[in-house]
C-alpha cells in the first residue's frame, strides 16, 4: 500500500538528540574501522537547531551527521529533501577491481601522498567462474597480474587496504570488516548499498567521485527524498529476505526508487537477520534507489560481535541508546510509504531480462506459457553479494540435504559462489561444502564471477535462448554468459536450489512433488538454516587478508608500462572552450539503455584500466531507435558503423556529437567508463527523457552535460546526424547552475528546418566547475596544487 507524504509514523523508543554530547573515544584497535560519534552526534545537534529540532528520518540523521556546512541548510526539511545540494564527508571509500583501476588512475593524478579517508582495494570482478575456486582463480590471477600488482603498489603507496583475489566480494567483506551503523560510505559499485543492512549509509559511485572523499574533497548529492517501507509480520515457510525487495521491486518498477533512500521500520524488521537486511539493501539499486538502509536491531549487534567487532558494537549500542542517532525520531515523516506484509509474502522469481518484472512462484508457470518462454532450465546458480551469507548457504544445505536422504540428484548444472574467504572457510567447518560437492555443484571462487558477466560455461554453452536461475541481483541481457538470448530469472538461493532438481518452469516447490528414480513422489519442506554459525566464524587462509591498519609507503612506484593493453595513464580531457555546445546526434537510441548497454562488461572487463581500449565498447549494446538495429549507425553520406567507429571518426573530423535516448538512461552499474568513454571519443552532451542517478552524476564528474527533454514527446522530432545547439549555455554558467534548471537546445534538421525545444537540467555549483575544467579531476588537481 503506498501512503502519501504528511502520514506521520510513531517510532518506539526513538530517542531526539541531547544538547550536550560527551566523550564518545573510539575502541582501542577499532578507530579506523568506528564512525567519529562524538563528532556526527555533535555535528548533528548543529543541525537540529537549524531546523527547529524538527524530526528526522534516520536516512536524514546519518546523512546530515556527514554535512561539512551543518548552518548552511534551509529550516525545513520539505526545502532539503529532493531539492538542496548536500555536501559531505563520507567516513570510508571501497573500491572493485575493474573500477579501482581507473578511481586510482584518477587519484594518481591529484599528486596526494596518501588518502584523507580509510580505504579498500578488492580483487572480485576480474576471476572467471568455470571449473571450480582453485583452478579458476589460478587462472585468473595469471592472466590479470598486471592489473592485480598495479591496485597492489597503490595500496602500498597509498596507504589503502588491500584485498587480494580470492578473498571475497567486495560488499560481502564490507559487511564483515567495515559497515557499522551510523556510517557513511561511498563504494565503486551500485551495489554498495549492500552495506545499509548493517544501518550504514553506502552510496554507490562512479571512480571520480571516489576520488573525492579519497582527496578529503567535500563530496556533493542532490538530497533524497526519504521512502519509508514499513514491514509487519514474519517471514515463513520458503520466504526469505530476498522475497522482500524482489516484491518491491515489481510494485516500484526500475525507476520507482530514483532520487530516493529507502529507510525500512515497521515490527518486521525485528526479525530479520542482519545479513538478510544486506540482501534487501543490495538490490534496492535495482529500483534506482540512492541507497537503502536500516535501523538499528539486536540482529545488528550479534552479527557485530560474531564478526570480531565487540568493542563497536558496545560504543554503537551506547550511542543509540543515549543519543537515537541509529533510529529514526518520533514522528519523522517520509514522502512516500509502502507497506509490506511478511506474513502473506510469497516467494517470487523476478526476469527475464529486468529486474523489475516479478512474478509469484505460484504464478510462473502460467506466466511462462503465456509469455513462450522456454519450459526447461538450463543451470541454477546461488551466491554472488547478495545472497552468499552463512543464513542462505545453510538454508540451500537443508534442501540438497533432503534430495539427499530422497535419493534425488540435480537434473541442471548448480553453482556455488561463497561470499568471502571467512564464508568459504566456516561453510567448509561445517559440512556444507561437501554437501554441496557431492551433489554436483561446482563451488566457484570467492569472487563475482557469472553474476557480473565472468562465467565461462564452456563447449557445451546453450548459444540460443535459454533459462537460467540465480539468487544475484541483475538480470540484463548477456551480463552473464555473454549471450543476449540467456533468461536469468532472479530469486532466493532456497528457489534456486530446490529448481535443480525440477529444471522445469512450472514447478512450485511449495506445493509440487519431484518424481523419485523407484518412481514415488517427493516433496520438498520449506528450508532451515541458521542465522549465524553456532561455533563462530572462521578467518580461514591467512594468505587472503590484508595488513589491518596499512600505511603509507612514498618510495613505492607505481608503474604503468607505454605498451600495456590494460593500462594506461590518463590525459586531463580538455577545458571548456567559452562557448556554446554545436553537437551532431551520432544515435537515437531505443529502449533501455543500461551501463551494460553503453560500457558492456565481459571480455572487457580486463580494459578496466585502458580507457582507449575499453572505448571500443562504446554503446555497442545500443539499439539505434530508426533502424532497429544493435551497434549500427549511418554517417551524413549514408555510409554503416559501429557506433564507437563513428565516434571516432567523428572525432578525428573534430565533430562533436551527442547521444539521444529515452528513459532511466545508465540504469544498473556504478561503471564509470559508461562517462568516461563518450567523453574520450568527442561526446559532448546526452539528451534523454530520464536518467539513472549515478550515470547522470558520472557523465557531471567528466565534463558531459546531461540534459532531459522538458517535454518527452520532444524526443521523436529529433533524428540522427540533427545538428543539436544549445542556447543560454553560457548564462547557466555564469549563474553557476542557478538559471532556473532550463537550457534551451536549437535543432537542425538535414533539410536546413530549424526548431527549439526546451530542456531540464540539475547542475549544481560545484558540477558547474566540473564541467568547465574539463572535468571534476581536472578541478580537484588544480584545487590541490594551488
Amino acid at each position: 500500500m503506498l501512503a502519501a507524504r504528511g502520514q506521520a509514523l510513531r517510532r518506539l523508543g526513538a530517542r531526539t538528540l541531547a544538547t550536550t554530547v560527551e566523550s564518545i573515544p573510539l575502541p582501542k584497535g577499532f578507530e579506523s574501522r568506528t564512525p567519529p560519534y562524538e563528532k556526527l552526534i555533535n555535528n548533528l545537534t548543529k543541525v537540529k537547531r537549524v531546523l527547529n529540532n524538527q524530526p528526522l528520518t534516520l536516512a536524514e540523521k546519518i546523512l546530515y551527521a556527514h554535512l561539512v556546512n551543518p548552518e548552511e541548510l534551509p529550516s525545513t526539511t520539505s526545502q532539503i529533501r529532493g531539492q538542496q545540494y548536500l555536501k559531505l564527508n563520507p567516513d570510508r571509500v571501497a573500491m572493485q577491481d575493474a573500477s579501482a583501476q581507473m578511481a586510482l588512475l584518477q587519484f594518481m593524478t591529484c599528486g596526494m601522498p596518501s588518502t584523507a579517508v580509510p580505504g579498500s582495494i578488492h580483487c572480485d570482478h576480474l576471476i572467471v567462474g568455470k571449473s571450480g575456486a582453485e583452478s579458476d582463480l589460478k587462472s585468473s590471477i595469471a592472466t590479470n597480474k598486471e592489473v592485480f600488482d598495479f591496485l597492489q603498489s597503490c595500496g602500498e603507496k597509498y596507504g589503502i587496504q588491500f584485498w587480494g583475489p580470492g578473498s571475497g566480494i567486495i560488499h560481502q567483506i564490507v559487511l564483515e570488516n567495515f559497515s557499522v551503523p551510523g556510517l557513511m560510505m561511498l563504494g565503486t559499485d551500485s551495489h554498495t548499498p549492500n552495506a545499509g543492512g548493517l544501518g550504514a549509509i553506502a552510496i554507490g559511485v562512479g571512480g571520480a567521485d571516489a576520488v573525492d572523499a579519497l582527496t578529503g574533497t567535500p563530496w556533493e548529492l542532490k538530497a533524497p527524498k526519504v521512502l519509508g517501507v514499513k514491514l509487519t509480520g514474519t517471514l515463513n515457510g520458503w520466504t526469505s529476505p530476498k522475497d522482500i525487495i524482489t516484491h518491491l521491486a515489481g510494485l516500484l518498477t526500475v525507476r520507482g526508487g530514483t532520487g530516493y533512500i529507502v529507510e525500512y521500520f515497521g515490527e518486521g524488521v525485528e526479525t530479520l537477520s542482519c545479513t538478510g537486511m544486506a540482501t534487501v539493501c543490495n538490490m534496492g539499486a535495482e529500483i534506482g534507489a540512492t541507497t537503502s538502509t536500516f535501523p538499528m536491531q539486536d540482529a545488528h549487534y550479534r552479527y557485530l560481535q560474531a564478526t570480531g567487532r565487540g568493542p563497536i558494537a558496545e560504543v554503537a549500542k551506547m550511542v543509540n541508546s543515549k543519543y537515537g542517532y541509529m533510529t529514526a525520531d518520533e514522528g519523522a515523516e517520509y514522502d512516500q510509504i509502502v507497506e509490506i506484509d511478511l506474513n502473506t509474502l510469497e516467494p517470487s522469481v523476478n526476469g527475464p531480462f529486468t529486474p523489475d518484472l516479478s512474478t509469484p512462484i505460484s504464478q510462473l508457470g502460467d506466466t511462462t506459457i503465456k509469455n513462450g518462454w522456454p519450459e526447461t532450465v538450463s543451470a541454477g546458480l546461488i551466491g554472488s553479494c547478495t545472497n552468499s551469507s552463512y543464513q542462505d548457504m545453510s538454508r540451500a544445505a537443508s534442501i540438497i540435504r533432503q534430495a539427499e536422504d530422497a535419493g534425488l540428484k540435480p537434473k541442471i548444472p548448480f553453482f556455488v559462489t561463497p561470499g568471502s574467504e571467512q564464508i568459504r572457510a566456516t561453510i567448509e567447518r561445517d559440512g556444507l561444502i561437501s554437501t554441496f560437492e557431492r551433489n554436483g555443484a561446482v563451488v566457484l571462487a570467492n569472487a563475482c564471477g557469472p553474476c557480473i558477466g565472468q562465467w565461462d560455461r564452456g563447449d557445451n554453452a546453450p548459444k540460443d535462448t535459454n533459462v537460467i536461475f540465480t539468487s544475484f541481483n541483475r538480470n540484463f541481457r548477456a551480463r552473464n554468459d555473454g549471450n543476449r538470448d540467456t533468461m536469468n530469472f532472479l530469486t532466493s538461493p532456497d528457489i534456486v536450489t530446490a529448481m535443480i532438481y525440477s529444471g522445469d518452469m512450472s514447478f512450485n516447490p511449495l506445493t509440487d512433488s519431484v518424481k523419485l528414480p523407484n518412481g514415488g513422489e517427493f516433496r520438498f519442506k520449506p528450508p532451515t538454516g541458521d542465522e549465524l554459525p553456532d561455533e563462530g566464524f572462521i578467518a580461514g587462509r591467512k594468505e587472503f587478508y590484508p595488513e589491518l591498519e596499512p600505511k603509507p609507503k612514498p618510495e613505492v612506484q607505481v608503474n604503468v608500462s607505454p605498451d600495456s593493453d590494460r593500462l594506461q595513464l590518463l590525459t586531463p580531457f580538455e577545458k571548456w572552450n567559452g562557448e556554446e555546445l554545436k553537437t551532431n546526434v551520432l544515435v537515437k537510441v531505443e529502449g533501455k539503455c543500461t551501463t551494460d548497454h553503453i560500457s558492456a562488461a565481459g571480455v572487457w572487463l580486463k580494459y578496466k584500466g585502458h580507457l582507449e581500449n575499453i572505448s571500443n565498447n562504446t554503446l555497442i549494446g545500443a539499439q539505434n531507435k530508426e533502424t532497429g538495429e544493435v551497434n549500427r549507425v549511418y554517417d551524413f553520406n549514408g555510409d554503416a558503423y559501429g557506433i564507437p567507429e563513428l565516434m571516432i571518426k567523428w572525432k578525428e573530423e573534430h565533430r562533436p556529437w551527442c547521444v539521444v535516448a529515452e528513459h532511466n538512461y545508465g540504469e544498473g552499474s556504478a561503471r564509470e567508463h559508461a562517462a568516461l568513454s563518450p567523453k574520450f571519443l568527442g561526446g559532448q552532451m546526452i539528451l534523454v527523457k530520464s536518467f539513472a542517478r549515478i550515470h547522470e552524476t558520472n557523465l557531471k564528474k567528466q565534463g558531459m552535460l546531461p540534459l532531459t527533454f522538458a517535454d518527452e514527446s520532444d524526443y521523436d522530432r529529433v533524428s540522427s546526424c540533427d545538428l543539436l545547439e544549445t542556447v543560454g549555455l553560457k548564462e547557466l554558467i555564469e549563474k553557476r547552475g542557478d538559471n532556473g534548471g532550463s537550457l534551451t537546445v536549437k535543432v537542425t534538421k538535414r533539410n536546413g528546418e530549424t526548431f527549439e525545444i526546451q530542456t531540464k537540467h540539475t547542475m549544481s555549483e560545484d558540477q558547474v566547475d566540473f564541467f568547465v575544467a574539463g572535468s571534476a579531476i581536472n578541478f580537484i588537481g588544480a584545487s590541490k596544487s594551488a
